[in-house]
Parts: structure tokens; C-alpha cells; sequence
């Protein structure tokens, strides 16, 4: 195996790991795919719980995690279509469903995440609700950084 297809397959277990790590509510685990100092952008998602500007470092993430969850009877993160664009840049589609509180439906949103790692930790994640935007400004920065 090449080291940069093993540095994939690295980058994508932890992923999968903190996504697991999530749906249990451990997030300890999941913040460990973070590093310390993380700033994660979000898309304007008409939500109180996640406005004012990017969320920095573990402590802000985890108050969201808490909060969204928390806002939902049942509540799950997948991530998809998995991409190591090589330079430190990854793109991926985070699936998040959820059954309100007393109701019977569902609710799903697709955001593509565009990150970039440092010593095999998430350093800055930036979510679109356009996937194709999203792989296009992954492409186009890990062109930038290669």
C-alpha cells in the first residue's frame, strides 16, 4: 500500500471513529479528531444555536453537539462520500437525521465539509449546504496548498 493511500484510509477511520463516537454522545472521543484550537465554519442555517460566526476550539463544539442533539428525540451524524484531495485537504458529505421531540417524522440535511489537517487532526472545517460548491472550494484549495 502507498503512504498516501495509507494516510487516506487513516484520515478516514478517524472520521468514521468520531462520527461513531457522536452518535453515542461520547464527546470526548469525537473531539479528539479536533485539534484544540479548531475553527469550524458553518453555513447560515437560520438556527439560534448556531449563530454568531465560526465555532472555536473544543468547547464551542461541544455546547452545539449538546444542543442539537439534545433538541432531538433521536438524533444521528453519518459521514459519505469520503475524499483525501491530498495537501492536508479532505471533502466529505455529513448526513445528520433527526426525529423531534413527540413526532413521528424525520428530518435530514446533507452539508458537504471541506477540512484541512494538521498531525492527523481536523485544524479548520468549513460546511456548505451546496455539495458541489463545497468539492469545488476542496479542490481548489488543496490545489492551493499542494
Amino acid at each position: 500500500m502507498a503512504a498516501e493511500e495509507s494516510t487516506t484510509r487513516d484520515l478516514e477511520e478517524a472520521s468514521r471513529r468520531a462520527f461513531e463516537a457522536l452518535n453515542r454522545r461520547d464527546f470526548d472521543a469525537a473531539l479528539s479528531l479536533y485539534t484544540p484550537d479548531v475553527v469550524l465554519e458553518l453555513p447560515p442555517l437560520g438556527s439560534a444555536v448556531l449563530e454568531g460566526g465560526p465555532l472555536i476550539g473544543h468547547e464551542a463544539m461541544r455546547k452545539v453537539w449538546e444542543d442539537l442533539t439534545e433538541s432531538f428525540q433521536d438524533f444521528e451524524f453519518d459521514g459519505q462520500d469520503f475524499h483525501d484531495l491530498g495537501s492536508g485537504v479532505t471533502f466529505g458529505v455529513l448526513v445528520q437525521r433527526g426525529r423531534p421531540h413527540g413526532s413521528d417524522s424525520l428530518v435530514e440535511s446533507r452539508l458537504g465539509v471541506v477540512a484541512t489537517w494538521r498531525d492527523g487532526r481536523i485544524a479548520r472545517a468549513r460546511m456548505y449546504k451546496e455539495l458541489d460548491q463545497a468539492r469545488a472550494a476542496a479542490e481548489r484549495l488543496a490545489e492551493e496548498r499542494g
